[in-house]
């Protein structure tokens, strides 16, 4: 039965500990996969900053449509990490080796966050309320600490209580403007401007991107499919231009402003939703090693996902904090925690061994899966890397659920708990 303690603490145990560092998307699948090949010579501590999972794909969609704002964010239990898979198509690897359930014992969790990493441990300041240690021991690290956005793409506060009232009352900015910018053309802008313009089918909404194409990452293909949904829905889209951004940021609730572009030109909007920005949560690792740090904040590292540096092989770094060439999504990401999972086995076992051949990470083509609107939703995948002329895969869906099929998410995170509340 699950708990619903927002976080389990407990107390470490003779076992040598493979710390993960951060525990949205990328990080709790390491945790699983770690947990389940590791769990008889290790134990898998997970350090998580913030009190609860957070949903941030629903993060875009929530921030406009009331009620479903308490659902975002889910209780971290044990259990969700004692039953490893991924999504369908998702190849297991090496894990279909794996007998039997991975035992409650092998996981343990801590809100906190990570001050300083050192060699053997790992510096941590305790969460509000929480009673995690001011430091833990490592054998082997794992960085999966991600990206910072502004929010509403990622929040600034730590529990569920101050993160649901943010939406709150983001929601009722959104409601009383009439003449709104999303600055962005990246997925989050693109889903926040057509689920706006859904809503709220009266209000004037402008998506502005700075680059030729929306979703750059992609495809032409992408842009053609985001501009048919934009004129459909009646959304103004400007390319190639740049927003330059007050450094106070735009006002809120003080009615029209102008927005200055780089080409010159002034549009009006009340309010402004900035969907741009990035910052690579990595500033614990620089005491430690500054050669890992990218000039851009990145985690620098080698194909096995270890550290760039090489006096330090047995710290890793996965998803969109690591510098891995490849593209920082959610599933790419659990592809990276596998690996992770599958070199850390092998450097355990290879105590004392000269040489030891470690899982090398490959790319795949950038893939998404994006919502257009409530309904509408387009899977869409890139052409394979040996064919760069080749079209892309799209698959325009019109199934989509305006509470983006939440309860599912808890009953694979957050089993036997039905107070969405908790």
């Amino acid at each position: 039965m699950a708990t619903a303690a927002p976080i389990v603490n407990g107390t470490h145990k003779a076992k040598p500990n493979i710390v993960v560092l951060g525990g949205s998307y990328v990080g709790s699948k390491a945790v699983e996969f770690l947990a389940a090949v590791m769990h008889t010579t290790h134990k898998v501590v997970l350090v998580e900053k913030n009190s609860h999972f957070q949903h941030l794909f629903a993060f875009p969609r929530f921030a406009i449509i009331p009620g479903y704002e308490h659902m975002a964010f889910l209780p971290y239990t044990v259990e969700a990490f004692l039953n490893p898979g991924g999504p369908p198509g998702f190849d297991r690897g090496f894990l279909d080796s794996v007998t039997g359930p991975t035992p409650a014992d092998a996981v343990e969790i801590f809100q906190a966050s990570a001050t300083e990493v050192l060699p053997d441990k790992v510096l941590l300041k305790p969460g509000e309320g929480a009673s995690a240690p001011s430091e833990v021991p490592y054998e082997y690290l794992v960085v999966a600490t991600g990206t910072r956005l502004p929010p509403p793409g990622t929040l600034h506060v730590e529990g569920k209580v101050a993160g649901t009232k943010y939406f709150q009352e983001y929601q009722e900015q959104v409601k009383n403007s009439n003449d709104i910018a999303v600055i962005g053309g990246g997925a989050i802008g693109v889903q926040m401007a057509t689920d706006i313009k859904e809503y709220y089918p009266d209000k004037h909404v402008t998506l502005i991107h700075s680059r030729a194409h929306l979703m750059n990452n992609f495809h032409p293909k992408m842009h053609e499919v985001i501009m048919d949904r934009c004129k459909e829905l009646g959304i103004d889209v400007i390319v190639e231009d740049r927003v330059k951004v007050p450094p106070a940021g735009f006002p809120v609730g003080k009615g029209e402003f102008n927005i200055q572009m780089q080409s010159g030109k002034t549009i009006q909007a009340d309010f402004a939703i900035v969907c741009t920005g990035q910052v690579p949560l990595s500033d614990f690792i620089r005491p430690l090693s500054p050669s890992s740090i990218t000039s851009d904040g990145h985690l620098h590292v080698k194909p096995t996902l270890q550290l760039g540096d090489p006096q330090h092989p047995n710290i890793f770094a996965i998803g969109d904090v690591a510098d891995t060439g490849g593209q920082k999504a959610a599933r790419p990401g659990f592809k990276q925690a596998m690996i992770v999972a599958q070199n850390i086995k092998a450097l355990s076992e290879a105590r004392g061994d000269a040489v030891q051949t470690l899982t090398e990470y490959t790319g795949d083509p950038s893939a998404i899966h994006l919502t257009l609107g409530f309904k509408r939703n387009v899977l869409f995948r890139n052409p394979p890397f040996d064919s760069p002329d080749a079209e892309p895969t799209v698959n325009l869906k019109d199934d989509g659920s305006m509470d983006m099929g939440i309860k599912r998410l808890w009953t694979m995170r957050a089993p036997g708990i039905t107070d969405y509340y908790t």
